[in-house]
């Protein structure tokens, strides 16, 4: 796919017609299908992505378990790469398209570069530091002091605000790597907010009641 003036009218981060020109010069638009691995884990990133649309998925493993960290979303890149490509170091999470995506590849080597000489892009970085480290902290905040229960239905009820229906396509292993637990204390959980006429389970899909 060829990157245009349209694409980048589309996401409308940059302001600066030079940087503009030099993202155009420099930049690749790319695209994934679902379940696609953008980054990987314990790799050197090269390049960070942008993404333009769909979303992508950040997540570590640990033990065989994923732990998710945060989803990157229209108009926004991931910190873990952005991290590694300022120290040089490998890529402490992996970054998987949850969807059919569309990313803006930027190479790492014009990161600080254009850092230093464009306004927009400096805010741009800050803003993402600033964002996921809000985000990162209230995820702390939830595992430390909430009960797993009470997380699941958070996660289900956010899921649901962000849809058109009260259905959450998701399988109970797909949700416990969600939230950083086990299948079986998932499966426990949406039994009893079964019981509990909170939730109907159906194949593949959680609905909230």
């Amino acid at each position: 796919m060829t990157l245009t003036i349209d694409i980048l009218n589309k996401i409308n981060l940059f302001t600066e017609p030079k940087l503009r020109e030099e993202i155009l010069a420099n930049c690749q638009i790319k695209a994934f299908k679902k379940g696609d691995v953008i980054v990987r884990e314990g790799q050197f990133v090269k390049v960070v992505p942008i993404v333009v649309s769909g979303i992508i998925r950040v997540f570590q493993t640990k033990q065989d378990r994923e732990i998710l960290l945060y989803y990157v979303e229209p108009k926004q890149t991931c910190m873990m790469s952005l991290s590694a490509c300022f120290f040089n170091n490998e890529s402490p999470s992996q970054a998987v398209a949850v969807d059919k995506t569309e990313v803006l590849i930027v190479p790492t080597r014009l990161i600080t570069k254009w850092q230093k000489e464009y306004a927009s892009w400096n805010q741009f970085v800050i803003r993402t530091f600033r964002n996921r480290y809000d985000e990162l902290l209230n995820t702390f905040e939830s595992v430390a002091f909430n009960q797993i229960d009470k997380r699941v239905m958070e996660y289900l009820e956010c899921r649901v605000s962000r849809q058109e229906d009260k259905k959450v396509k998701i399988s109970h292993l797909e949700l416990a790597n969600e939230l950083g637990t086990t299948r079986v204390v998932i499966s426990r959980i949406l039994k009893q907010f079964e019981l509990d006429r909170k939730v109907k389970l159906n194949r593949g899909a959680i609905e909230l009641l």
